[in-house]
Protein backbone atom coordinates (compact mmCIF):
# COMPACT_ATOMS: atom_id res chain seq x y z
CA UNK A 1 0.00 0.00 0.00
CA UNK A 2 2.92 2.49 0.43
CA UNK A 3 3.71 2.13 -2.80
CA UNK A 4 0.52 2.01 -4.70
CA UNK A 5 -0.61 5.10 -2.64
CA UNK A 6 1.40 7.54 -3.92
CA UNK A 7 0.75 6.72 -7.06
CA UNK A 8 -2.78 7.09 -6.94
CA UNK A 9 -2.71 10.72 -5.06
CA UNK A 10 -0.66 11.98 -7.66
CA UNK A 11 -2.76 10.23 -10.40
CA UNK A 12 -5.90 11.76 -9.26
CA UNK A 13 -4.83 15.19 -8.81
CA UNK A 14 -3.51 15.57 -12.25
CA UNK A 15 -6.61 13.71 -13.62
CA UNK A 16 -8.88 16.55 -11.58
CA UNK A 17 -6.17 19.80 -12.33
CA UNK A 18 -5.68 19.29 -15.86
CA UNK A 19 -9.05 20.20 -17.12
CA UNK A 20 -8.82 23.42 -14.49
CA UNK A 21 -5.65 24.30 -16.19
CA UNK A 22 -7.10 23.66 -19.95
CA UNK A 23 -9.98 26.50 -18.93
CA UNK A 24 -6.91 28.38 -17.45
CA UNK A 25 -4.58 28.59 -20.33
CA UNK A 26 -7.38 29.07 -22.71
CA UNK A 27 -8.39 32.17 -20.55
CA UNK A 28 -5.03 33.61 -20.11
CA UNK A 29 -3.54 32.75 -23.88
CA UNK A 30 -1.54 29.87 -23.02
CA UNK A 31 -2.12 28.02 -26.37
CA UNK A 32 -0.57 26.74 -29.32
CA UNK A 33 -1.97 28.23 -32.31
CA UNK A 34 -0.94 27.09 -35.60
CA UNK A 35 -1.76 29.97 -37.18
CA UNK A 36 0.40 32.13 -34.99
CA UNK A 37 3.51 30.29 -34.16
CA UNK A 38 3.84 28.88 -37.37
CA UNK A 39 7.03 26.29 -36.97
CA UNK A 40 8.00 23.52 -39.60
CA UNK A 41 7.47 20.69 -37.11
CA UNK A 42 3.60 21.40 -36.04
CA UNK A 43 1.54 18.87 -36.86
CA UNK A 44 -1.99 19.62 -35.30
CA UNK A 45 -4.33 21.86 -37.12
CA UNK A 46 -6.23 23.89 -34.14
CA UNK A 47 -5.44 25.51 -31.31
CA UNK A 48 -4.54 23.85 -28.42
CA UNK A 49 -3.77 24.44 -24.65
CA UNK A 50 -0.07 24.63 -23.42
CA UNK A 51 1.28 24.35 -19.85
CA UNK A 52 0.95 20.56 -19.04
CA UNK A 53 3.58 20.92 -16.80
CA UNK A 54 1.59 22.95 -14.21
CA UNK A 55 -0.76 20.12 -13.14
CA UNK A 56 1.81 17.67 -12.76
CA UNK A 57 4.22 19.59 -11.03
CA UNK A 58 1.07 20.72 -9.02
CA UNK A 59 0.25 16.75 -8.45
CA UNK A 60 4.05 16.03 -7.61
CA UNK A 61 4.72 18.84 -5.03
CA UNK A 62 1.11 17.92 -2.91
CA UNK A 63 2.00 13.78 -3.13
CA UNK A 64 5.82 13.85 -2.59
CA UNK A 65 4.76 16.22 0.62
CA UNK A 66 1.84 14.22 1.58
CA UNK A 67 3.87 10.48 1.45
CA UNK A 68 7.63 11.77 2.25
CA UNK A 69 9.55 13.54 4.83
CA UNK A 70 10.95 17.19 4.05
CA UNK A 71 14.93 16.42 3.08
CA UNK A 72 17.22 18.37 1.66
CA UNK A 73 17.41 16.50 -1.36
CA UNK A 74 13.62 16.79 -1.75
CA UNK A 75 13.82 20.57 -1.73
CA UNK A 76 15.87 20.51 -4.27
CA UNK A 77 13.86 18.58 -6.44
CA UNK A 78 10.92 20.42 -5.86
CA UNK A 79 12.45 24.25 -6.54
CA UNK A 80 14.38 23.17 -9.46
CA UNK A 81 11.29 21.57 -10.51
CA UNK A 82 9.55 24.92 -10.21
CA UNK A 83 12.30 26.93 -11.85
CA UNK A 84 11.53 24.78 -15.02
CA UNK A 85 7.90 25.04 -15.04
CA UNK A 86 8.15 29.09 -14.63
CA UNK A 87 10.37 29.09 -17.09
CA UNK A 88 8.39 26.52 -18.80
CA UNK A 89 5.02 28.47 -18.93
CA UNK A 90 6.95 32.26 -19.77
CA UNK A 91 7.84 30.37 -23.03
CA UNK A 92 4.22 28.94 -23.74
CA UNK A 93 3.23 32.63 -23.52
CA UNK A 94 6.14 34.42 -24.84
CA UNK A 95 7.76 32.02 -26.87
CA UNK A 96 11.10 32.83 -24.93
CA UNK A 97 14.75 32.65 -26.79
CA UNK A 98 16.98 29.50 -26.58
CA UNK A 99 19.50 30.83 -24.37
CA UNK A 100 16.84 32.20 -21.07
CA UNK A 101 15.62 28.38 -21.35
CA UNK A 102 18.63 27.05 -21.54
CA UNK A 103 20.23 29.54 -18.87
CA UNK A 104 16.98 28.03 -16.32
CA UNK A 105 17.75 24.47 -17.42
CA UNK A 106 21.12 25.50 -15.77
CA UNK A 107 19.78 26.98 -12.42
CA UNK A 108 17.68 24.29 -11.78
CA UNK A 109 20.25 21.67 -12.21
CA UNK A 110 22.82 23.69 -9.91
CA UNK A 111 19.90 23.94 -7.27
CA UNK A 112 19.83 20.21 -7.53
CA UNK A 113 23.51 19.81 -7.30
CA UNK A 114 23.54 22.03 -4.80
CA UNK A 115 21.21 20.28 -2.40
CA UNK A 116 23.70 17.02 -2.79
CA UNK A 117 22.31 14.60 -5.84
CA UNK A 118 25.13 14.04 -7.55
CA UNK A 119 26.53 10.83 -9.37
CA UNK A 120 29.81 9.56 -7.39
CA UNK A 121 30.52 6.99 -9.26
CA UNK A 122 29.12 4.85 -12.49
CA UNK A 123 29.67 0.83 -13.16
CA UNK A 124 32.65 -0.16 -14.76
CA UNK A 125 31.37 -1.78 -18.06
CA UNK A 126 34.67 -3.15 -18.61
CA UNK A 127 35.80 -4.43 -15.48
CA UNK A 128 34.98 -8.31 -16.34
CA UNK A 129 37.08 -8.03 -18.97
CA UNK A 130 40.16 -7.32 -16.92
CA UNK A 131 43.40 -5.79 -17.72
CA UNK A 132 42.73 -1.99 -18.42
CA UNK A 133 39.08 -2.24 -17.30
CA UNK A 134 39.66 -4.01 -13.91
CA UNK A 135 42.31 -1.73 -12.65
CA UNK A 136 39.88 0.78 -12.81
CA UNK A 137 37.63 -1.32 -10.28
CA UNK A 138 34.03 -2.39 -10.67
CA UNK A 139 32.89 1.28 -10.49
CA UNK A 140 34.78 4.60 -11.57
CA UNK A 141 34.65 7.18 -8.93
CA UNK A 142 33.87 11.22 -9.27
CA UNK A 143 33.77 12.42 -6.33
CA UNK A 144 37.67 11.99 -5.38
CA UNK A 145 38.69 16.10 -6.81
CA UNK A 146 37.09 18.32 -4.63
CA UNK A 147 37.18 22.29 -4.10
CA UNK A 148 36.28 23.39 -0.84
CA UNK A 149 35.73 27.22 -0.15
CA UNK A 150 34.29 28.98 2.55
CA UNK A 151 30.91 30.81 2.34
CA UNK A 152 29.05 30.90 5.46
CA UNK A 153 30.92 28.05 6.56
CA UNK A 154 32.77 25.11 5.06
CA UNK A 155 31.49 23.64 1.59
CA UNK A 156 33.05 21.50 -0.97
CA UNK A 157 32.46 21.53 -4.84
CA UNK A 158 32.61 17.39 -5.90
CA UNK A 159 34.16 18.67 -9.56
CA UNK A 160 33.38 15.86 -11.69
CA UNK A 161 30.50 14.51 -9.65
CA UNK A 162 28.55 17.52 -10.33
CA UNK A 163 29.82 18.25 -13.94
CA UNK A 164 29.01 14.75 -14.82
CA UNK A 165 25.35 15.07 -13.50
CA UNK A 166 24.85 19.10 -14.61
CA UNK A 167 25.85 17.44 -18.50
CA UNK A 168 23.12 14.33 -17.48
CA UNK A 169 20.43 16.34 -16.42
CA UNK A 170 20.53 19.08 -18.96
CA UNK A 171 20.78 16.28 -21.82
CA UNK A 172 17.80 14.50 -20.54
CA UNK A 173 15.93 17.67 -20.32
CA UNK A 174 16.71 18.75 -24.08
CA UNK A 175 16.07 15.32 -25.50
CA UNK A 176 12.90 14.72 -23.70
CA UNK A 177 11.67 17.86 -24.94
CA UNK A 178 12.78 16.67 -28.25
CA UNK A 179 10.60 13.52 -27.92
CA UNK A 180 7.64 15.25 -27.42
CA UNK A 181 6.89 14.94 -31.40
CA UNK A 182 2.88 13.03 -31.39
CA UNK A 183 0.79 13.28 -28.95
CA UNK A 184 0.82 11.12 -26.25
CA UNK A 185 4.86 10.26 -27.26
CA UNK A 186 6.84 11.92 -24.89
CA UNK A 187 4.34 11.60 -21.72
CA UNK A 188 4.74 7.62 -22.70
CA UNK A 189 8.39 7.38 -22.78
CA UNK A 190 8.50 8.87 -19.50
CA UNK A 191 5.71 6.90 -17.77
CA UNK A 192 7.82 3.81 -19.07
CA UNK A 193 11.27 5.06 -17.95
CA UNK A 194 9.76 6.17 -14.37
CA UNK A 195 8.46 2.38 -13.95
CA UNK A 196 11.81 0.67 -15.38
CA UNK A 197 13.53 2.95 -12.80
CA UNK A 198 11.35 1.99 -9.61
CA UNK A 199 11.80 -1.89 -10.48
CA UNK A 200 15.52 -1.63 -10.78
CA UNK A 201 15.20 0.44 -7.25
CA UNK A 202 13.13 -2.30 -5.20
CA UNK A 203 16.41 -3.98 -6.03
CA UNK A 204 17.89 -2.41 -3.04
CA UNK A 205 14.61 -2.21 -0.86
CA UNK A 206 14.55 -2.63 1.99
CA UNK A 207 17.62 -3.21 2.82
CA UNK A 208 18.43 0.70 1.39
CA UNK A 209 15.70 3.02 2.61
CA UNK A 210 16.78 5.34 0.81
CA UNK A 211 15.50 3.90 -1.98
CA UNK A 212 11.76 3.61 -0.87
CA UNK A 213 12.38 7.48 -1.44
CA UNK A 214 13.45 6.91 -4.82
CA UNK A 215 10.49 4.00 -5.56
CA UNK A 216 8.43 6.77 -4.00
CA UNK A 217 9.03 9.69 -6.06
CA UNK A 218 9.20 7.45 -9.72
CA UNK A 219 5.63 6.02 -8.44
CA UNK A 220 4.45 10.11 -7.87
CA UNK A 221 6.17 10.50 -11.72
CA UNK A 222 4.18 7.86 -13.05
CA UNK A 223 1.03 8.54 -11.54
CA UNK A 224 1.02 11.80 -12.35
CA UNK A 225 2.10 11.19 -15.89
CA UNK A 226 -0.63 8.86 -16.51
CA UNK A 227 -2.66 11.11 -15.52
CA UNK A 228 -2.14 13.43 -17.76
CA UNK A 229 -1.64 11.02 -20.86
CA UNK A 230 -5.69 10.70 -20.47
CA UNK A 231 -5.60 14.20 -21.96
CA UNK A 232 -2.46 14.14 -24.28
CA UNK A 233 -3.73 11.02 -26.51
CA UNK A 234 -4.04 11.33 -29.65
CA UNK A 235 -6.56 14.11 -30.39
CA UNK A 236 -4.42 15.97 -27.29
CA UNK A 237 -6.79 18.03 -25.42
CA UNK A 238 -3.60 19.95 -24.16
CA UNK A 239 0.11 19.80 -24.66
CA UNK A 240 2.56 19.40 -21.53
CA UNK A 241 4.83 22.58 -23.50
CA UNK A 242 7.96 23.39 -22.17
CA UNK A 243 7.24 23.32 -19.00
CA UNK A 244 6.33 19.51 -18.79
CA UNK A 245 8.66 18.32 -21.08
CA UNK A 246 11.26 20.00 -18.94
CA UNK A 247 9.87 19.33 -15.59
CA UNK A 248 9.39 15.15 -16.55
CA UNK A 249 12.71 15.24 -18.33
CA UNK A 250 14.48 16.97 -15.47
CA UNK A 251 12.88 14.21 -13.07
CA UNK A 252 13.77 11.26 -14.67
CA UNK A 253 17.43 12.59 -14.75
CA UNK A 254 17.32 13.00 -11.17
CA UNK A 255 15.60 10.09 -10.45
CA UNK A 256 18.23 7.58 -12.15
CA UNK A 257 20.80 9.54 -10.32
CA UNK A 258 19.29 9.02 -6.98
CA UNK A 259 17.88 5.48 -7.81
CA UNK A 260 22.47 4.26 -7.38
CA UNK A 261 23.53 5.73 -11.23
CA UNK A 262 20.92 3.76 -12.86
CA UNK A 263 22.22 5.97 -15.97
CA UNK A 264 22.68 3.42 -17.78
CA UNK A 265 19.38 2.24 -17.09
CA UNK A 266 17.55 5.18 -18.38
CA UNK A 267 19.67 5.86 -21.45
CA UNK A 268 18.83 2.22 -22.69
CA UNK A 269 15.36 2.59 -21.98
CA UNK A 270 15.24 6.20 -23.84
CA UNK A 271 17.63 5.14 -26.63
CA UNK A 272 15.30 5.37 -29.40
CA UNK A 273 14.29 9.22 -28.38
CA UNK A 274 18.19 10.22 -26.90
CA UNK A 275 18.98 9.31 -30.23
CA UNK A 276 17.08 10.78 -32.16
CA UNK A 277 17.89 13.75 -30.33
CA UNK A 278 21.54 13.52 -30.77
CA UNK A 279 21.44 12.96 -34.65
CA UNK A 280 18.44 15.98 -34.83
CA UNK A 281 21.35 18.02 -32.81
CA UNK A 282 24.18 16.96 -35.35
CA UNK A 283 22.28 17.49 -38.56
CA UNK A 284 21.26 20.73 -37.62
CA UNK A 285 24.77 21.72 -37.33
CA UNK A 286 25.96 19.92 -40.03
CA UNK A 287 23.18 21.98 -42.45
CA UNK A 288 24.47 25.02 -41.03
CA UNK A 289 21.48 25.99 -38.86
CA UNK A 290 20.88 26.57 -35.20
CA UNK A 291 20.43 23.22 -33.73
CA UNK A 292 17.20 24.68 -31.65
CA UNK A 293 15.41 25.95 -34.97
CA UNK A 294 12.52 23.39 -35.78
CA UNK A 295 12.59 21.13 -38.62
CA UNK A 296 10.66 17.87 -39.89
CA UNK A 297 13.65 15.70 -39.34
CA UNK A 298 12.33 13.90 -36.29
CA UNK A 299 12.00 9.93 -36.17
CA UNK A 300 8.28 10.79 -35.72
CA UNK A 301 7.77 12.71 -38.73
CA UNK A 302 9.35 10.63 -41.07
CA UNK A 303 7.57 7.76 -39.50
CA UNK A 304 4.44 9.67 -40.28
CA UNK A 305 5.71 10.16 -43.73
CA UNK A 306 5.80 6.92 -44.44
CA UNK A 307 1.87 6.33 -43.40
CA UNK A 308 2.07 6.13 -39.43
CA UNK A 309 -0.80 8.08 -37.73
CA UNK A 310 -0.06 9.85 -34.43
CA UNK A 311 -1.62 7.40 -31.99
CA UNK A 312 0.82 4.46 -34.08
CA UNK A 313 4.32 6.61 -34.18
CA UNK A 314 3.44 6.80 -30.18
CA UNK A 315 2.60 3.44 -29.62
CA UNK A 316 5.74 2.65 -31.46
CA UNK A 317 7.76 4.34 -29.34
CA UNK A 318 6.04 3.29 -26.37
CA UNK A 319 6.56 0.11 -27.37
CA UNK A 320 10.24 0.33 -28.17
CA UNK A 321 10.74 1.85 -25.06
CA UNK A 322 9.02 -0.59 -22.89
CA UNK A 323 11.02 -3.63 -24.95
CA UNK A 324 14.68 -1.96 -24.07
CA UNK A 325 13.46 -0.95 -20.52
CA UNK A 326 12.89 -4.73 -20.12
CA UNK A 327 16.34 -5.64 -21.11
CA UNK A 328 17.75 -3.17 -19.33
CA UNK A 329 16.85 -4.62 -16.00
CA UNK A 330 17.86 -8.13 -16.91
CA UNK A 331 21.31 -7.45 -18.60
CA UNK A 332 24.55 -7.23 -16.53
CA UNK A 333 26.45 -3.71 -17.43
CA UNK A 334 28.41 -5.14 -20.04
CA UNK A 335 25.60 -6.79 -21.50
CA UNK A 336 24.07 -3.65 -21.37
CA UNK A 337 26.41 -1.42 -22.83
CA UNK A 338 26.34 -3.63 -25.86
CA UNK A 339 22.84 -3.73 -25.96
CA UNK A 340 23.48 -0.05 -26.35
CA UNK A 341 25.79 -0.12 -28.91
CA UNK A 342 23.40 -2.33 -31.50
CA UNK A 343 20.37 -0.37 -30.35
CA UNK A 344 21.95 2.69 -31.37
CA UNK A 345 23.93 1.53 -34.92
CA UNK A 346 20.16 0.18 -35.45
CA UNK A 347 18.45 3.54 -34.82
CA UNK A 348 21.33 5.57 -36.54
CA UNK A 349 21.24 3.60 -39.38
CA UNK A 350 17.33 3.76 -39.79
CA UNK A 351 17.62 7.65 -39.53
CA UNK A 352 20.47 8.40 -42.31
CA UNK A 353 18.12 5.70 -44.52
CA UNK A 354 15.27 7.88 -43.72
CA UNK A 355 16.89 10.97 -44.13
CA UNK A 356 18.40 9.87 -47.45
CA UNK A 357 15.26 8.34 -48.68
CA UNK A 358 12.42 11.18 -47.51
CA UNK A 359 13.95 14.16 -48.08
CA UNK A 360 12.06 17.07 -45.89
CA UNK A 361 8.84 18.50 -46.59
CA UNK A 362 9.02 21.78 -44.88
CA UNK A 363 11.93 22.93 -43.33
CA UNK A 364 13.24 26.07 -41.80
Amino acid sequence: MSFVLPFIIAFGLVFILTPVTIYLAKTYGLVDDPILHNHPAKLHKKCVPRAGGVPIFIAFLMATLLVLPISQKLLGIILGGFVLIIAGVLDDKFDLKPWFKFGAQILAVLIVVSSGIGISFITNPFYSFGGWGESLGDVIRLDKLRLFFDFFGRHSIVVLADLFALFWIVWVINMVNFSAGVDGQMPGIVLITLLVIFVASLRFYPGDQNQLIVSKITLIGAGATLGFLFYNFYPAKIFPGDSGSYFLGFLVAVAAILSGAKVGTAILVMAVPLIDGVFTVIRRIVAGTSPFLGDRGHLHHRLMEMGFGQRRVALFYWLLCAILGAIALFLPSVEKLFAGVVVAIIILGGLLWLNMNLPQKVQK
